[in-house]
């Protein structure tokens, strides 16, 4: 196989950006860490130097190396889903982890590139090309959407698989729907709704949808990581309260605030202005991979870079609006900031995909 060197110019930004987030959460985890040990910290370290060691080889590899190899991605973590029924730790409830060592690993977080690869692979080699596919072009593409996210809601893990079925959707939606195949998906998804709720849908997420439309229900229970999270966002005002200053965090009023709230801290210690430059970074990153997909000729390579930025787009929106109460909390990760090395690692596939196919 031929390695093409990479022309740092040409995406130097991209490396850039990520840099400034990695570092960003790394400051943010280390501020958390002060009172409680840094364990969470040097580990995270070691994930995100592995994250840069992984878009290091990616971005060297050809293009048409990804392209051919796509099915051998999403076959690889769709076994690894299935294995997890056999082999997996329960961790709050959820039957989603592999154990080895002090290694943890969530193959629910891999499983997102591997659906973004295989629909780009399909709809780039397996059907022409044009604005609006029927329902029987969409049976494939929606039949490899659902069988990973039916396996993560069997974990059950119903945050990943509404992430996994958002990233997805986009891609399709992104490439034409029919409005005649569009009407009979929405006439599926309602009816499907009230046996969902029924059969899919645990008591305690019910608990948090209940409580997400009146948090004074239940303020000690179900509803306390939500209040807690909006009063540490609202307590940082404009300009924070200080580098490891905040009282939500650090006297542990904000549960999980080291992995699904680590957003709140940085709101609370840097206020207004802090979680606006984490969010420009967020949307530079996002912009610098669509306008790689719009510069890109080829099919598959164009369609991979906008799921990539898909997934960016949606733990982005999904965790911002879940700790602000916009959303009920489902445990969706913000790449880079948040503490995890699955999330950390799949968010650096991304950038390395994005990085080798821009060499095109």
């Amino acid at each position: 196989m031929k390695l093409e060197l990479p022309n740092l110019s040409r995406y130097s930004w991209l490396l850039v950006l990520t840099a400034l987030l990695c570092l960003a959460g790394l400051m943010n985890l280390y501020s958390i860490s002060l009172l409680e040990g840094l364990g969470a910290f040097k580990k995270q370290l070691v994930w995100i130097l592995a994250g840069f060691l992984t878009v290091a080889i990616i971005s060297y590899l050809r293009p048409l190396t990804l392209k051919n190899h796509s099915i051998t991605f999403y076959m690889f973590f769709l076994v690894l889903l299935g294995l997890i029924f056999v082999f997996g730790k329960t961790v709050s409830g959820s039957r989603s982890w592999f154990q080895i060592g002090p290694i943890s690993a969530q193959p629910s977080e891999f499983i997102k590139i591997g659906v973004i690869m295989m629909l780009a692979n399909y709809y780039a080699t397996e059907v022409t090309a044009k604005e609006n596919y029927n329902l029987v072009e969409l049976l494939k593409p929606v039949a490899l959407l659902l069988v990973p996210t039916a396996a993560v809601i069997a974990q059950p893990d119903m945050g990943t698989a509404i992430t996994i079925l958002l990233i997805g959707s986009s891609v399709i939606l992104f490439l034409g729907i029919s409005r005649n195949a569009l009407l009979k998906i929405i006439i599926v998804v309602l009816i499907s709704m009230v046996p969902t709720w029924h059969l899919l849908i645990k008591d305690y997420q019910k608990e948090r949808i209940y409580s997400f439309m009146d948090t004074s229900t239940d303020p000690f229970g179900i509803s306390y990581n939500s209040i807690q999270s909006q009063i540490a966002i609202g307590s940082g005002m404009g300009y924070g309260k200080g580098f490891s200053l905040g009282s939500q965090s650090n006297l542990n009023f904000l549960p999980a605030h080291h992995t699904d709230f680590a957003f709140s801290v940085i709101s609370e210690e840097w206020g207004f202005r802090g979680a606006v430059f984490i969010l420009l970074l967020y949307f530079s990153i996002i912009l610098f991979i669509l306008n790689t997909a719009t510069s890109l000729e080829d099919r598959f390579s164009m369609i991979a870079c906008f799921g990539i930025a898909a997934m960016f787009f949606w733990h982005a929106v999904i965790n911002i609006a879940m700790i602000t109460g916009l959303l009920p909390i489902i445990g969706t990760p913000l790449f880079f900031i948040s503490y995890g090395g699955s999330s950390t690692l799949t968010a650096f596939i991304g950038i390395g995909i994005v990085l080798c196919l821009r060499k095109k």
